[in-house]
């Protein structure tokens, strides 16, 4: 019997974007990014940093250390993880495990993937294939067809869910067509597309029931997360942002998935079911508490299947569950808000930690276009064949906290002052305080400045030289008469003079959208903000 575990927090998630294999940097610089950007989220230095457990699939022994060298060479314990498409999180068990069984304060969890493009393979030809009896077990159910094995196991489960429950091929796209759809307000995706119905269904296919735009794609990435104990987070003052860990367990394969011929059970429908029922027991929730998901969709087929296996519908139920929208915003859960694998991509070893990341940033208010109203309580679910799965809850570790921070806090998780830009914005106030009624005269106008930071996170601050004195509003919600998008170093240049605002206009690095005639009236308050920026900057 195990001994009582210690309360485990998230306190900082950073990943990269996922792209296309062979156009992103090697996993060393991608593993540098997602580090560096949960470190910076966490306010902490890589010395904090007591052990860490490094997951990929596709690399040689020790990759864990040649990635985090570059950041830091601490001498700390690194584990090497490779647990299939479940490794990210594999790896996150481990690190919650750590510091729940009191091994450490402070643990790194970081995933990473450098991909060959196309279809996935066996990379040690002349050893026993891991996935040998689930691909005799499929053959026994479903045969065997020249389509990509992966397809194949996750396709033929769909064509056992429509042969018993009346699925139709439509229920299929609409999912892959929600997680396009939601990934193209993802900065983060791989595809940011929106998609229409009739382009998924009549994408190429790839084996029944799926069409390409209904599988995931191979992608390169990185993803981290920083673990830590309830008296580090208290220490380290980090109580506003920290997110807990409420339940994660980790199952593998039930006698059920070779003795029973079913292609649902053969893809590890009874061990996310186990997982399920075991985490919510032991957290006291429901599935019915839970308003956000991010799950394991590497084909449209799993998705539909997961959500009768987490019961989030009844079984068979699945296709009701999406006519109705209740797997995205308006309905009973938003599932995969980030866009899912289907759109983010699925870098193996990164898939598991950048699930985490969305929910973090979804139970922080920081998810921005993806925000989902009201997200309390967030489930993950990352499976991989072979098999295993991870299923996790997550909520706010200290909400009180997180509530008193400033109202000026954004939806991008990034304060004013992370900003450059953001004493430029300060002395603009000061500058309407003295002489806004002036100002107003001149100008009378609001402007919206969307400004993007080095990650790609985006805040503004509405400019008000229309009411009263005129005012300054980080993240404001006045609607503007013009807005101007830049990043956030040019609009620093810009405002101090010594960015030229037509040649930045024609450079492509300033974008304006509404008003023209009113962005041309900056330069009537840009001087002022230039005197106030030589005296005082």
């Amino acid at each position: 019997m195990a001994g009582a575990l210690r309360r485990v927090y998230v306190v900082g998630v950073g990943m990269t974007k996922f792209s296309k294999p062979g156009t992103s940097a090697d996993y060393p610089e991608m593993a540098q990014e997602a580090v560096k950007k949960a470190l910076s989220d966490a306010k902490l230095n890589y010395n904090e940093i007591e052990q860490a457990c490094v997951g990929y699939v596709y690399g040689d022994s020790t990759c864990g250390q040649r990635s985090l060298y570059g950041v830091g060479m601490t001498g700390i314990p690194i584990y090497n993880v490779n647990n299939n498409c479940s490794t990210g999180s594999s790896a996150l068990y481990l690190a919650k495990q750590l510091v729940a069984g009191m091994q450490a304060e402070c643990v790194l969890a970081l995933g990473f993937e450098k991909m060959e493009k196309g279809s996935l393979g066996s990379s040690f030809p002349n050893k026993t294939n891991p996935l040998d009896k689930h691909v005799e077990a499929m053959i026994n159910v479903s045969g065997f067809a020249q389509a990509p094995v992966a397809a194949q196991f996750f396709g033929n489960a769909g064509l056992e869910h429509m042969k018993k429950y009346g699925t139709k091929l439509e229920h299929f796209a609409k999912i892959a067509l929600k997680n396009h759809n939601h990934g193209s307000k993802n900065p983060k995706s791989q595809f940011q597309q929106i998609r229409t119905l009739e382009e998924i269904i009549n994408s190429q296919k790839v084996h029944d029931p799926l069409t390409k735009l209904q599988c995931c794609p191979t992608s390169d990435g990185a993803a981290a997360a920083i673990i830590v104990s309830e008296a580090f987070v208290k220490l380290h003052n980090l109580q506003s942002s920290a997110v807990e860990i409420l339940g994660m367990e980790m199952a593998t394969d039930f006698p059920s998935s070779f003795e029973e011929p079913s292609a649902i059970k053969l893809i590890g429908y009874d061990m996310t079911k186990k997982a399920t029922e075991k985490v919510l027991q032991k957290a006291g929730k429901s599935i019915n508490d839970v308003q956000v998901i991010e799950l394991h969709d590497c084909f449209s087929a799993n998705e539909l299947v997961t959500y009768e296996a987490l019961g989030l519908c009844g079984e068979g139920k699945a296709g009701e569950f999406i006519d109705r929208g209740d797997n995205t915003y308006g309905g009973k859960y938003v599932v995969n808000p980030s866009g899912g694998l289907i759109s983010k991509g699925h870098p193996l070893g990164a898939t598991g930690l950048a699930q985490c990341a969305e929910l973090c940033w979804q139970l922080r208010g920081e998810a921005e276009q993806r925000q989902v109203p009201g997200a309390r309580l967030a489930l993950q679910h990352n499976l991989g064949l072979g098999g295993a799965v991870v299923v996790a809850l997550y909520q706010l570790g200290f909400p009180s906290a997180a509530a008193s921070t400033s109202t000026t806090s954004t939806t991008s998780g990034m304060g004013e002052d992370s900003f450059k830009c953001s004493p430029v914005f300060k002395l603009l106030d000061v500058t309407l305080q003295e002489k806004g009624e002036e100002l107003v005269k001149k100008v009378n106008g609001i402007y919206c400045f969307k400004v993007q930071g080095k990650d790609g996170k985006e805040v503004h601050w509405i400019v008000d030289v229309k009411n009263g004195k005129g005012k300054v509003e980080f993240q404001g919600k006045t609607n503007p008469d013009v807005t101007l998008q830049m990043d956030d170093q040019d609009l620093m240049d810009l405002m101090s003079g010594t960015l030229n605002a037509q040649k930045a206009f024609f450079q492509g690095k300033l974008k304006i959208k509404g008003n023209m005639a009113l962005a041309m009236k900056l330069r009537e308050f840009q001087t002022e903000i230039q005197k106030a920026t030589a005296a005082k900057l």
